[in-house]
């Protein structure tokens, strides 16, 4: 194996700029030299290698045949240490930024998120409100929570928790439902965007009912508002209703959660370690999903 205490890293940095771009002036440019150090060091690269690595030609310079493992171990090797340099920067930054749905942030997060702060004040959260897929290449995050049926490719992904559901409503109109067929005759609050429907709840209760009318909203947090203001029955999700209920907001008439097909997850970069920053906090929230027993998880 050769020692590469003997071979300079800036000459392989520039031999692998310009096989990757094909001429010594873009190499020079994307390494904010000029073209005539960049020569320089490749001679230094084909001198410390005991090879030559390109033909010169007028158009540019083209690596030689047999050279192509040479320059693909080049730019994974490149590819690592850029991780390693980034991931040493974040972790020195203290900054964490964390992308949550919106209900998951409001109703959730931002009620435990002070404990965190408190265990570790040096690291700096930034939460982003955000649902859609996230490019970890391309963005800043560093962890995600997103709620799906998983299976999401292209990054790390770890299930939290099951998402699960129950019905809720104010203390006046619980008043009377002992069991499911007694929510026939009361209004029944909609969510228009919801990723389940009643029957969700109603099929392991083993109740065919045909519901009444009622309210229809495109936001759970409005569904949810219209039922503690005694507007109907609303079947909740537990991140939206568990704050709620014990606080006596509303109240669960059939207090029976079910398990829907979607869970929550937390996502990352594949392939790339975690910061520190992003080790700690993905290690509170586990602890802090875990108290509070949503899903289902043991405390």
């Amino acid at each position: 194996m050769v020692a590469l205490n003997h071979i300079p890293l800036n000459a392989l940095r520039a031999a692998e700029a310009v096989a990757r771009l094909g001429s010594l002036s873009k190499a020079g440019a994307a390494l904010e030299v000029s073209p005539g150090a960049v020569s320089q060091q490749v001679a230094r690269a084909e001198a410390a290698l005991g090879r030559a690595l390109f033909e010169r030609r007028p158009g540019g310079m083209v690596p030689l045949e047999g050279t192509e493992e040479v320059f693909a171990g080049l730019a994974e090797g490149f590819a690592a240490l850029t991780r390693a340099a980034e991931a040493a920067r974040r972790d020195k930054a203290h900054v964490l930024t964390v992308s949550v749905a919106p209900i998951f942030a409001a109703r959730f997060l931002i009620w435990r998120l002070a404990d965190f702060t408190r265990a570790h004040p040096d690291i700096q959260v930034r939460i982003d409100s955000a649902v859609g897929l996230i490019d970890f290449g391309t963005s800043d995050i560093d962890l995600a929570v997103r709620i799906g049926p998983g299976g999401y490719k292209g990054v790390a992904c770890e299930k939290l928790f099951d998402q699960r559901i129950v019905p809720v409503c104010s203390a006046e109109m619980a008043a009377g439902i002992a069991g499911p067929e007694d929510f026939a005759g009361r209004p029944i609050i909609r969510d228009s965007s919801a990723m389940f429907g009643w029957e969700a709840w109603l099929g392991p209760e083993g109740a065919e009912l045909k519901l009444g009318g009622g309210p229809e909203f495109s936001e759970a947090s409005l569904c949810f508002d219209a039922a503690m203001a005694g507007q109907g029955l609303f079947l909740a999700f537990e991140v939206l209703a568990r704050d709620p209920l014990a606080r006596g907001q509303v109240v669960a008439p059939l207090p029976r959660w079910r398990t829907t097909e979607h869970s929550y997850w937390l996502l990352h970069a594949e392939g790339r370690s975690l910061s520190n920053p992003a080790r700690l906090f993905r290690r509170w929230l586990k602890g802090a999903i875990a108290a509070e027993g949503l899903g289902g998880s043991a405390p």
